[in-house]
């Protein structure tokens, strides 16, 4: 790669190397001759040519460099939006799929569970048939009786436990 240039243009302004006689008007410098008027009137314009400095590639190379780092960057992100987009829309169907799936299993139990339903499989599956009131018999339980359990005699150690209690209880008020 060529190193780029710059070009300026300057021009070398050489004011008069000495005065010239004042004419009738009293100008100085305008009696001078035809050449020297051309000479003084036309300066010399030279070309410059400068070089670009190496920073300042390196500059450019570096915010290029930079420029594109940012742009893959967003590109990625957007890439991994888009993909946690596409999931999420993956599981939303299927998130529906299963719930209609769930709808249709619930009214086949609930169908299968009717009172009906059970009845018919008791009866033709299992031969069972429905009781009739000769088959059912009573039993009177006395609700009056209490039973009652003696306490234990307690050990002594229990007794100095449940005496140091009481005197706690007392002085506490």
């Amino acid at each position: 790669m060529m190193p780029e240039r710059d070009f300026g243009y300057y021009y070398e302004d050489e004011i008069y190397e000495g005065d010239a006689p004042a004419d009738e008007s009293g100008e100085p410098g305008s009696g001078r001759t035809p050449e020297s008027t051309e000479e003084v009137s036309r300066p010399r314009i030279r070309r410059r040519d400068t070089e670009a400095r190496s920073g300042s590639v390196m500059t450019i190379i570096v915010v290029s460099a930079l420029a594109a780092l940012l742009l893959g960057t967003v590109i990625y992100s957007l890439d991994r939006r888009n993909t946690a987009y596409n999931r999420v829309a993956k599981m939303n169907q299927e998130l529906s799929r299963v719930e209609a799936e769930n709808v249709r299993l619930q009214s086949e139990l609930e169908s299968k569970v009717s009172a009906k339903n059970v009845e018919d499989y008791a009866e033709n599956v299992l031969h069972m048939r429905k009781i009739d009131s000769s088959q059912i018999k009573y039993i009177k339980i006395q609700q009056d009786d209490e039973v009652s359990i003696p306490e234990k005699d307690k050990s002594l150690k229990a007794k100095i436990s449940n005496f140091f209690d009481g005197l706690v209880e007392y002085f506490r008020g």
